[in-house]
């Protein structure tokens, strides 16, 4: 729920600017949720805690699942990175300074969620009693054929910023 409004703030901050740009970043957003949640579903993950077991389990879709959250908290080398840098971008042609910089340090404070989630999920493993530390060799029964490519454009779509930037 933060997540949704946090972004939600940065499309009605550009509204009034740039229609197109807000479109955009809601496009990019829903692919982005959409994918984290695929994620989740294929890991059958509901809670902090059973993020923190992925990893003995799935370390492919655990690493995803990192991309994923710092890719949505908008670190530069990753697709959420891109509405954001746009937004700012805009908001300072427009001669607007305060919105942006507050915006930008907010932005920090929705960074630290996804931080948080992604080190119970990546960056930490769940303590285990048995001598099997990695679970990985065994085939996972559910199917989810579109989410190799989802995952791909939800991360890597930086390269495509000339042509975006081009919509405006």
């Amino acid at each position: 729920a933060y997540s949704s409004i946090a972004h939600m703030g940065w499309m009605t901050a550009i509204l009034a600017y740039n229609p197109t740009m807000t479109l955009l970043n809601l496009v990019l957003y829903i692919l982005m949720t959409t994918t984290t949640f695929m994620l989740f579903m294929y890991n059958s993950s509901t809670t902090t805690l059973s993020l923190s077991h992925s990893w003995n389990k799935t370390p492919l879709i655990t690493a995803s699942i990192l991309a994923m959250m710092l890719s949505l908290g908008g670190l530069p080398p990753l697709t959420g990175f891109i509405p954001k840098w746009m937004i700012i971008q805009e908001l300072t042609k427009n001669d607007s300074i305060i919105m942006p910089t507050l915006m930008a340090i907010t932005a920090l404070l929705n960074l630290y969620f996804y931080m948080r989630l992604a080190y119970s999920t990546s960056l930490t493993m769940f303590p285990s009693t048995n001598n099997m530390k990695i679970k990985w060799q065994f085939t996972s029964t559910k199917q989810m054929p579109c989410l190799a490519p989802m995952i791909v454009i939800s991360t890597l779509a930086l390269p495509l910023t000339p042509m975006l930037s081009v919509l405006n």
